[in-house]
């Protein structure tokens, strides 16, 4: 369960910090007054997408912060899987906006959302206006008939759906094996062609053609080199008056010198150093002069290696780097039609095979829903009885259809509020009081059926009054008995059950501002009353103070 929540900077809340009850906590308050806020914060904890509107004007940041009471899961592995602190029974989840990124924590450990995710399945469900909505729609009806079966059959719809995905795997295999096959002669000859051109060229490496072009440029200018090459030798260490002869001669004057003074050493040591660097560079630069050959037949072999590549890499991207990603591309290709070719009839035969096997799984899924269509449609309808619907019929209706990704049945919910009315789609029948009371049933048969801690209403109440109104606030209560319920309401008969009672108010002054305070005493007398009759006078406030002794 929830045991807190505190709000910083967010939207037009300065700061709050709300200690919720356990059982039922009801929130109410002026229309427009911000109720809904609290509960968005909440879903927003664990929402994908928060936008940095959410941040108060004129703040840096924005805060949401629950403290969670965890007594029904033991989280340890996830703890351990995810690096997160275990703090026990607590667990603290934070999130904070600002106006570049958003960050979620667990226990202080920075998470990604796929884990609140997995965290929000656990703890909270909240039945919001959208929620209602999604409801309505029959595509959605199947997930929460299975979601209410899970335990009989969720294994094996979830096996049913993986091997489902590899069947939809190996259809887009086969349907590429197919188009492949149907590459002409003629391309499947134009790919061999491209192939045998790259390989015939014998490329030795990417930058084989800048190598090339290196070694073109000195054969080309292979007489200059020579000669100034051999010239610096000359000068170096060649003749008489070279660096090194008159270097040689110095050498004799500071060794000398630095016998008479020890710190000439390092200067001599130096010197002798540069001498003998010099001595090699002339006899690397005598050998590459001797060596320089002025071969025309090499020079003429590169120039049309040089024209051969340049060619290839005209056609095939303007790099040798380019030439050989598209021989790689090509025999890729080529060898995937010809695998295509052979592949399709094992591919078709695997496919007929996993449709068998789906469609017989399918079938038991469809006995198993069929039954469980029944178990759900009377426990609905007897809820809708106590909820001042007793003429109510509820049916959950199944209709086959071709295999799918969640199997092979049709599920819709029908229902008739009148003796005269045949069943009918519940999104083309009901009104919006017998909608919330449809809801209502469905969350309230959901909730003992699963082990979320917290339900969350908000307006679940649209559209009813009197004794359905009283019906719904007797039903939310028994619900509360087991779990932590929070509800936003207009109703002063539902609000009367709560076990602790928030009441919301928007002050405009100088800036727009959302308190929220916990009512007791003459404060929540005041506030039912107001519920109950727009206007507080002797009449409500007896009304409400009876309210609060039934």
């Amino acid at each position: 369960m929830i045991k807190q929540i505190r709000l910083k900077d967010y939207i037009l809340i300065d700061e709050l910090c709300a200690n919720l009850h356990n059982g039922l906590n009801i929130i109410t308050g002026e229309t427009g007054a911000g109720k809904s806020i609290i509960l968005n914060a909440i879903d927003l904890v664990f929402s994908q997408r928060v936008s940095k509107d959410v941040i108060k004007t004129g703040k840096d940041k924005a805060v949401i912060e629950l403290i969670i009471e965890n007594t029904k899961h033991d989280l340890t592995h996830f703890y351990e899987e995810n690096g997160i602190d275990n703090l026990g029974t607590e667990v603290i989840i934070t999130k904070e906006i600002t106006q570049n990124s958003v960050r979620s924590r667990i226990n202080g450990t920075l998470v990604n959302q796929e884990i609140l995710k997995s965290l929000k399945t656990l703890f909270v469900d909240i039945h919001s206006q959208h929620q209602t909505y999604t409801f309505l729609h029959p595509q959605y009806h199947i997930k929460l008939l299975d979601s209410y079966a899970k335990d009989v059959y969720g294994e094996v719809l979830t096996s049913y759906k993986e091997k489902y995905l590899h069947l939809e795997n190996l259809c887009k295999q086969l349907e590429n094996a197919k188009s492949s096959a149907d590459t002409t002669e003629n391309q499947i000859e134009f790919l061999k062609f491209q192939i045998n051109e790259i390989a015939e060229a014998n490329i030795t490496s990417p930058t084989e053609d800048e190598d090339l072009s290196q070694e073109l440029e000195v054969l080309e200018n292979a007489e200059k080199l020579k000669e100034l090459t051999g010239s610096a030798y000359w000068a170096i260490n060649g003749d008489d008056g070279s660096i090194v002869e008159a270097l040689s001669k110095i050498k004799y004057d500071i060794t000398k010198a630095s016998t008479f003074d020890s710190k000439l050493e390092e200067t001599n040591d130096k010197f002798l150093d540069t001498l003998e660097n010099l001595k090699d560079i002339a006899s690397e630069l005598r050998d590459y002069s001797q060596n320089l050959d002025n071969d025309t037949q090499r020079l003429n072999d590169i120039q049309e290696r040089l024209f051969n590549l340049d060619k290839l890499k005209h056609k095939y991207g303007g790099t040798l780097e380019c030439v050989l990603k598209s021989y790689d591309e090509f025999t890729n290709e080529l060898a995937g039609i010809e695998f295509s070719t052979q592949n399709i009839e094992n591919l078709e035969k695997e496919i007929q095979v996993l449709k068998s096997e789906l469609s017989q799984i399918a079938q038991t899924i469809s006995e198993h829903r069929k039954n469980y269509a029944q178990v759900l449609s009377v426990l609905i309808q007897d809820k809708l009885a106590v909820l001042e619907l007793p003429k109510a019929r509820f049916n959950i209706q199944i209709s086959e259809k071709e295999l799918s990704k969640d199997g092979i049945d049709n599920v819709e919910f029908m229902i008739s509020t009148n003796v005269s009315e045949d069943l009918k789609p519940l999104a083309k029948t009901a009104s919006g009081g017998e909608i919330s009371r449809v809801m209502l049933a469905i969350k309230s048969i959901f909730a003992q059926n699963d082990d979320i801690d917290t339900v969350i209403f908000d307006e679940i109440d649209t559209g009813i009054s009197g004794k359905a109104a009283q019906s719904a606030a007797e039903e939310i209560l028994e619900l509360s008995k087991s779990h932590q319920i929070i509800v936003i309401t207009h109703q002063a008969i539902i609000a009367s059950k709560a076990d602790k009672h928030f009441y919301v108010r928007k002050s405009q002054q100088d800036t727009t501002k959302v308190e929220v305070y916990v009512l007791t005493g003459d404060n929540r007398i005041k506030a039912l009353a107001e519920l109950a009759g727009g206007t507080i006078n002797e009449q409500s406030i007896e009304f409400a103070k009876s309210l609060l002794n039934t």
